[in-house]
């Protein structure tokens, strides 16, 4: 299992869904979710630590399993079938652990209010998991420490060049008259 955190969350520009990036706390790879604008707004608001006159859904979940003496004790989400990703929201009652099969959306937000890991199976992150290209000002400054690597070479690099112009023979290009 790989753990992950939440990267940010992206506002297509195409549709109405919202995409959750979530990238490996060890690492760079990242893993996209498509997820709707209430899950998204949801996630947000933890997030932000907005306080909410009343209870949304997902606090309404979290307050369940707390009255039910259970505790979440992580999500993973686990399986990509037909473009679909799959996830388990893992209860601890009484030392007795029992997963519930949910939408990643929803496990992501209640996982967030419960503040425990967030898991994706290693399968799942080989699969579709991915690196995010490097920023604009991340690229401008790999040029310029290129740039400078260059021209802080040594001089010997330019040997061959100089062996060259060394068996140059200028009366050769006098011109005639």
């Amino acid at each position: 299992m790989v753990e992950v955190v939440i990267d940010s969350i992206r506002v297509s520009l195409i549709s109405q869904h919202r995409i959750v990036m979530l990238r490996d706390v060890d690492g760079e790879r990242q893993l996209p979710i498509w997820i709707g604008p209430c899950e998204a707004e949801s996630i947000t608001l933890e997030l932000q630590d907005t306080e909410m006159a009343r209870p949304l859904t997902h606090d309404l979940l979290k307050n369940v399993i707390e009255a039910q003496s259970g505790n979440v004790s992580h999500i993973l989400i686990n399986e990509l079938r037909d473009q679909v990703f799959y996830a388990r929201l893992f209860i601890d009652t009484d030392g007795k652990v029992i997963d519930i099969d949910c939408r990643p959306s929803d496990a992501i937000a209640v996982a967030v209010r419960a503040k425990v890991p967030i898991f994706i199976e290693e399968a799942v992150m080989e699969e579709v998991g991915i690196l995010p290209e490097p920023d604009i000002s991340d690229q401008a400054e790999e040029e310029a420490e290129t740039e400078e690597a260059a021209e802080g070479e040594d001089v010997g690099s330019l040997d061959a060049f100089a062996d060259f112009v060394d068996t140059l023979d200028f009366d050769d290009f006098e011109e005639d008259e």
